[in-house]
């Protein structure tokens, strides 16, 4: 079943595996999965799909993303654990399906991870775990060209399958959409078709916020949200241009927002329902300066 998220986060260390290797506890966790599926396991695990089962790969992802950044580390051991149990949890439906097993799983990632790390294991490995590139540099690079290796012997895998339609068609839909867009803008700027440089970007975004008040004012209801579209396009474009990530950019000012309006909340004394637009704003204001002297 799904894991309990109403429970209270602790701050109490994980309990350690002591004397136990990490193989043992995996091939037990593949078992007690196994188990869960098998008949006479558990109803509700039984009855799930690969459909069904997404939401929770996706709560578990940003609950991982949550622990993080509260520095929550006992938590984080538990958030993994739940992210895994998906990982689990599909290769044993594929299993079941005869799709593949979760032996295929680890055995793709490791080949995947020597071959695109030719500097580490080895040309001779790198090139037996499938790597198709030739005379890469692999003594002594930096991460800028560790990722220059990493994209050439990409880009020969995708050759080695079956051509998608179009440059974007291998841009994951599995994602969140400002990632997308983001990744989207990068694909297209690798033919030439971006902004020449930020004030390109910022002007655009001006202009998509204009085309979006005309037809707020028009009434419009599709045709605003479509112009809202573009304009959040343009927004996460313009994180590609600030090399930041739209997404967790995001997420930083949501976490933001929470910290202030709690202050403001603390600060009120009588519920915010009762005061006036003058008198929240004013208590924002408040919470913001404070916010800022702690920072100073």
């Amino acid at each position: 079943m799904p894991a309990d998220k109403d429970a209270a986060p602790t701050d109490t260390a994980p309990q350690r595996a002591e004397g136990t290797s990490p193989a043992q506890l995996f091939a037990e966790s593949v078992r007690i999965m196994n188990r869960l599926r098998a008949p006479g396991g558990c109803p509700w695990d039984r009855e799930q799909t690969f459909l069904t089962i997404r939401k929770y790969t996706l709560e578990e992802t940003y609950e991982v993303l949550d622990a993080i950044e509260r520095e929550a580390w006992s938590d984080l051991a538990d958030e993994l654990g739940d992210l895994l149990l998906q990982v689990l949890f599909y290769a044993e439906m594929a299993e079941e399906a005869r799709h593949f097993s979760i032996a295929d799983v680890l055995n793709n990632l490791n080949r995947k991870l020597t071959r695109r790390h030719p500097h580490v294991f080895g040309e001779e490995a790198s090139a037996a775990a499938g790597n198709r590139a030739e005379g890469l540099e692999t003594e002594g690079i930096d991460s800028s060209h560790v990722l220059r290796n990493w994209e050439q012997i990409k880009q020969l895998e995708k050759k080695s399958q079956p051509k998608n339609e179009g440059r974007l068609a291998s841009i994951s839909r599995c994602m969140s959409s400002l990632s997308e867009a983001r990744k989207i803008g990068g694909a297209a700027a690798k033919v030439g078709f971006d902004w020449p440089n930020i004030h390109g970007v910022l002007a655009k975004l001006h202009e998509e916020a204009s085309e979006l008040d005309v037809e707020i004012a028009s009434g419009n209801q599709t045709a605003a949200a479509e112009e809202l579209g573009d304009l959040l396009f343009t927004v996460a474009n313009l994180a590609r241009h600030l090399k930041v990530d739209p997404e967790l950019t995001l997420r930083d000012a949501n976490a933001k927002f929470r910290r202030r309006f709690a202050a403001m909340e603390a600060a009120a004394g009588p519920p915010l329902e009762s005061l006036s637009p003058d008198q929240l704003e004013a208590l924002w204001s408040g919470s913001k300066s404070a916010e800022k002297e702690r920072k100073a």
